[in-house]
């Protein structure tokens, strides 16, 4: 994780894009938005939305220069004069990015943030902020001897909807990217990660320990039930048990990993082949040994399932030695788990 502060919000511009596929066009500004009476509040949004465990870089496969947005935001770093100019180029790439049935039209905002921190070394930075979907807020206003209301709906500062933060740090390499997207899944997101900024993750600890803990999550749930009879409370122990690894140890290597959690020949033969493969098809990129990081696993433990369920009867909460429960079948045919214990609280 970088040591990451938001400095103070320079300019600001706002245009409206719509669906391309529905002919919806663009709105563009011609001029910097006035934004003193709300410049805390803009500030806010920016520090209460992104966060900065796992971050990205643009890319381009053939030249990085050759990536649009990557381009138009050097440009702005360059010659903080163009900001007008390489926002309505952002906007108008974004339009011909903006094809999918499902995108929605909204407003794009570009902010020139100056005296950000990264790391303890001051820099610039640029928001991108699409805003999508509106609030609903109640206005209440002084008529005479009464009050009025009325609904207005807008922008809110609390949730944004989709966002991207460029400092200018590692310009050769595709700078330093944080980025926002509260519908990151389907195909309909890839619109803004993908086709519209193309970045990627940075190799750090954050995306290694992330992304290997998936793996082994898919393969436990997924691949091991067609290779090996296994239970539910099985699969329940080896993820707890991938997971109890990952926070025992400072660092991580793959082969040590394979021994504690599988131990068996054929599971580790098994899970091999099923994470070369899924990093092929699915073009990740994970290394044998890393450092672990505390906070991508705390992510990762709160997806890992550890309840086992029960028809509606009974739901089991399996927090560490599967060898403490066992299952079975009676002569007539009834299920049955036993469980083994110590202490009874």
């Amino acid at each position: 994780m970088q040591n990451i502060k938001i400095g103070a919000v320079k300019e600001l511009i706002i245009h409206n894009v719509g669906n391309k596929t529905n002919e919806e066009g663009t709105r563009f500004s011609d001029s910097v938005t006035d934004f003193n009476e709300i410049e805390t509040e803009i500030k806010d949004l920016i520090e209460s939305n992104f966060k900065f465990d796992e971050l990205f870089s643009f890319h381009f496969l053939t030249n990085l220069d050759l990536n649009p947005v990557y381009t138009f935001l050097k440009s702005i770093f360059n010659d903080p004069s163009s900001f007008v100019e390489q926002s309505q180029n952002c906007g108008r790439y974004l339009y011909d990015k903006s094809t999918h049935p499902k995108v929605k039209s909204g407003e794009l905002c570009l902010l020139y943030i100056s005296d950000c921190e990264v790391d303890g070394l001051k820099t610039d930075a640029i928001a991108l902020i699409k805003s999508e979907n509106k609030d609903t807020v109640l206005n209440v206003s002084h008529k005479g001897d009464n009050f009025g209301i009325k609904a207005i709906k807008g922008m809110s500062i609390n949730k944004l909807d989709k966002g991207c933060l460029v400092f200018n740090k590692n310009v050769e390499t595709g700078y330093i990217v944080a980025i926002i997207d509260q519908s990151n899944r389907g195909s309909e997101a890839q619109y803004w990660r993908e086709d519209f900024l193309g970045l990627r993750p940075i190799q750090n600890e954050f995306h290694q320990t992330n992304e290997f803990l998936s793996i082994t999550k898919q393969f436990v749930t997924t691949q091991m039930p067609e290779d090996f009879e296994i239970s539910k409370s099985e699969q329940i122990g080896l993820l707890n048990r991938s997971v109890e690894y990952f926070k025992s140890h400072e660092s991580f290597d793959k082969k040590e990993f394979e021994k504690e959690v599988f131990s068996d020949s054929s599971v580790i033969e098994s899970f091999r082949k099923f994470d070369n493969t899924y990093r092929s098809e699915n073009n990740v990129e994970v290394a044998d040994n890393f450092d672990i990081s505390d906070r991508a696993v705390k992510k990762q433990s709160k997806v890992f399932k550890k309840v086992l369920k029960l028809d509606r009867n009974f739901d089991i909460y399996i927090k560490g030695d599967r060898e403490k429960i066992e299952k079975g079948v009676e002569s007539d045919g009834r299920k049955f788990y036993k469980i083994y214990y110590d202490i009874e609280n």
